[in-house]
């Protein structure tokens, strides 16, 4: 049975490959999960406005938890712009070639606390979010996040900055692990990578917010041009906090906890009362999933994201978010003194940096369309070839010159490869590793990947300063060779491991991996022809 459209729906018995098994088979070779037929084909032909006339409340709630994610992009460029920001080089920089630069070696130490905390939230998010909930641990976070932005407005010296980076960043860990998390729990199919997606846009919007109000400052000589945006970030969690308090707990999860009444008041309450759509055979789709999965898997360890099929599961979860990193993301981090070093003056770097930010937030509210029509894969990979191209001209555009209009050709290119990111490889990405991952592992799995993006991100934060100082290796453009040609090596990768989830629950997705299908064929591997074979 197929649905109008041809895709495939799931099959009535799972039967998990023998040649899988050590011990023989078990009460998980053979896995009913008939009772999912029905809701599984209204999930397929449920069109995407009639999804969001059916479950308002949840498309509310995944962008609520999404402001925690503006938290983390306003902080991560803050810190940045700040290098290139007068008042801040005044104050924490040193006089060179007649004027105020920040060291290399204190802008790496700077840049450092958003990602260490990263690191270190995100692995530690795992046991929290298990046995506490996304609710709870939310709320926990943003008190941490308001006692943490205290030292970083009082801060008198660069080392006390530098320490408030770092313990404030342990929250940001967790708020990128919770929002995508969360966002695909609670929205059906046709909802789930418009909803997951929008991880990315609220890091634009912190981004672009960051942007802001430094351009808005940059005249300002005194202590407040710096101590101004900290002080924003006490507005962000004081407002989830207010919320949180009628935020409905995720279906998946209460699940899990065999709490099914609470279940399913929770699915009535991101539904419409008008347009309810079956509530019932949800919830029974969201029983049949985890019981597929504890068949496959029993329990729900770190270790567990490396063991048979969930270690693929966990290899793409962690190659798509780290190439956000390895291809050309701190770049954006980095535009306004980018383009202060490529020769442009401050007010037009920061204007630069500012229109840079807001091309980010156009391109993923345009990613969201281009999902409804074209698979993950197809973005992803399209968007790795296109930003590839950039990042070499930029690269070549750099070598010899002397005039300004390649300057300003060079920073043209960089917003146009913002643009083609945060259409594609940034919002991807979330919508990527929220829909691969299994629901029982689905934390753990984002945090994993989180910690090691954030890694890498530690690697450049050490790196680039050194590449793009004028005082150090002073290579302006010619970054872009050594992003392009990593971007390059990734997008060999995404062609042969990269498989496409579009259209697919995530019971589907669990039979897929289960059953080896290689990648490629993931988008029109058809589940119910084994077993037309078999009968």
């Amino acid at each position: 049975m197929e649905d109008p459209d041809n895709k495939p729906l799931a099959t009535d018995t799972f039967v998990a490959p023998s040649s899988t098994r050590d011990d023989g088979p078990s009460k998980a070779d053979v896995l009913v999960i008939g009772e999912t037929r029905n809701i599984t084909l209204a999930e397929h032909e449920t069109s995407f406005w009639a999804a969001v006339h059916q479950w308002p409340t949840a498309v509310f709630w995944s962008f609520f938890f999404c402001i925690a994610v503006v938290m983390a992009g306003f902080d991560a460029q803050i810190i940045t712009s700040f290098f290139a920001l007068p008042a801040f080089q005044q104050k924490f920089g040193h006089l060179y070639k007649g004027s105020y630069i920040l060291s290399a070696e204190w802008q790496m130490a700077l840049n450092m606390g958003n990602p260490i905390g990263q690191v270190l939230g995100a692995l530690a998010c795992g046991w929290p979010l298990e046995k506490l909930g996304r609710r709870l641990t939310l709320a926990l976070c943003c008190v941490w996040s308001i006692c943490f932005v205290f030292v970083q407005f009082f801060a008198n010296s660069i080392g006390m900055l530098c320490a408030g980076e770092i313990l404030g960043g342990l929250a940001y860990g967790f708020y990128v692990v919770i929002a995508p998390t969360y966002a695909s729990e609670i929205c059906p199919l046709a909802l789930r990578g418009v909803l997951t997606a929008s991880v990315n846009l609220a890091f634009v919007i912190g981004q672009f917010i960051a942007q802001g109000v430094a351009a808005g400052l940059e005249s300002r000589l005194d202590d407040w041009a710096w101590k101004a945006p900290f002080a924003i970030q006490w507005v962000w969690p004081v407002v989830l906090l207010a919320g949180l308090l009628f935020a409905p707990e995720s279906p998946y999860w209460l699940v899990r906890k065999n709490r099914r009444e609470d279940a399913h008041k929770a699915l009535v309450r991101l539904s419409s009362k008008k347009n309810r759509p079956d509530i019932e055979g949800m919830l029974v789709m969201i029983e049949q999933t985890d019981l597929l999965e504890r068949e496959i898997e029993a329990t729900t360890t770190y270790w567990d994201c490396f063991k048979r099929a969930n270690l693929f599961r966990t290899e793409i979860s962690i190659m798509v978010y780290l190439i956000q990193v390895i291809g050309g993301n701190p770049l954006i981090a980095y535009a306004t003194l980018f383009f202060e070093m490529a020769g442009l003056d401050s007010a037009q770097s920061f204007n630069m940096g500012v229109g840079n930010t807001a091309l980010g937030f156009v391109g993923t509210c345009l990613s969201w369309p281009l999902m409804l029509h074209f698979g993950r894969r197809t973005i992803y990979s399209s968007g790795m070839v296109l930003m590839t191209i950039i990042l070499f001209i930029i690269g070549f555009l750099d070598i010899g010159r002397n005039n300004t209009s390649v300057v300003w050709a060079q920073a043209s290119l960089m917003d146009i490869w913002t643009f083609i990111y945060q259409t594609t490889v940034g919002p991807i990405c979330f919508v990527i590793i929220s829909e691969i991952s299994a629901t029982r592992l689905r934390g753990r799995t984002i945090a994993i990947s989180t910690a090691v993006q954030a890694g890498a991100n530690i690697v450049f934060t050490v790196v680039l300063p050194y590449m793009i100082n004028s005082d150090q290796g002073d290579w302006r453009g010619k970054t872009g060779f050594l992003f392009g040609g990593i971007s390059l090596f990734c997008y060999v990768w995404c062609f042969y491991r990269l498989p496409e989830s579009k259209g697919r629950t995530f019971e589907e997705l669990d039979i897929l991996f289960e059953r080896k299908v290689p990648p490629r064929k993931f988008k029109d591997y058809d589940l119910l022809e084994i077993e037309d074979a078999r009968a």
